[in-house]
């Protein structure tokens, strides 16, 4: 197995920041490096209330790691969905998804403290159990160097500020947020799978995914979610107690994206 990847304080370049990046995926360009959007960006004023290192810092430190990686991929597939007039809300589920995969720190914590939480029925996440993680984090070795008190401090913030931005948690509270309802959205599920599926994971794997507890899902929900799906002619699903079997409808993630869109 691969070393978990170390903790960064990269999410105080702008925590979710859903309308930078819906402002940034209607001018990303196929192939474009960070340097190449960044100077685009600048030049066309896109943050016009942003110093130019500020708007730079955007694309480098927070859209590029999330949606300029594996090629360009995830960044083309967004601009097509939104180009196709997809929902604001599916499309901040979806930039959650590659945020979290992005920014590990993120994901352990939505995974680690807020879906225990939220299972066991608390109605407020406070900024000391974030800060908690983060010790335990520390003394586990997942950053590179000591953090100080005052970067716990401030990582503990944005943990909660970019949960919020995503919409896990309410958007406003210095020491504790409460939590909101949060499930995956339909379309956000068939993205998933057909994006899981097409990058080589097999139908059992897939239902396994790690991915899916980000949403708050068990292997036995995502397989429900799949038959739900399945109703809406998007693949068949066979499963019995120890095999799971998907028909798969479309041949390519863009197929899947159009009948997403």
């Amino acid at each position: 197995m691969a070393e978990p990847r170390p903790y960064t304080t990269q999410l105080q370049a702008g925590l979710g920041m859903v309308d930078e990046t819906l402002g940034l995926l209607r001018v990303v360009r196929p192939g474009d490096t960070p340097t190449r959007l960044a100077e685009r960006v600048v030049a066309q004023g896109l943050f016009a209330r942003t110093t130019a290192r500020r708007a730079r810092n955007i694309v480098v430190e927070m859209f590029s790691p999330r949606f300029l990686v594996h090629g360009d991929q995830p960044a083309c597939w967004l601009q097509s969905l939104q180009a196709a007039n997809t929902p604001t809300e599916d499309l901040a589920q979806l930039f959650f998804l590659h945020t979290a995969r992005a920014q590990a720190i993120f994901a352990d914590f939505i995974l680690q403290v807020y879906w225990p939480r939220y299972s066991a029925g608390a109605q407020v996440i406070h900024r000391s159990e974030a800060e908690t993680f983060i010790r335990r984090a520390l003394d586990a070795g997942r950053m590179r160097k000591r953090w100080t008190n005052s970067t716990i401090s401030r990582v503990s913030a944005y943990l909660l500020g970019c949960a919020a931005d995503f919409g896990l948690l309410e958007g406003s509270g210095r020491t504790h947020r409460p939590i909101r309802h949060f499930s995956i959205r339909p379309r956000v599920a068939l993205y998933l799978a057909y994006e899981l599926h097409f990058a080589g994971a097999t139908d059992m794997s897939l239902i396994h995914h790690r991915d899916w507890q980000l949403f708050g899902l068990a292997p036995q929900e995502v397989l429900a979610q799949a038959k739900r799906l399945a109703n809406d002619g998007h693949w068949l699903v066979q499963s019995s107690a120890d095999l799971i079997q998907l028909s798969w409808k479309y041949r390519s993630m863009e197929e899947a994206l159009r009948a997403i869109a």
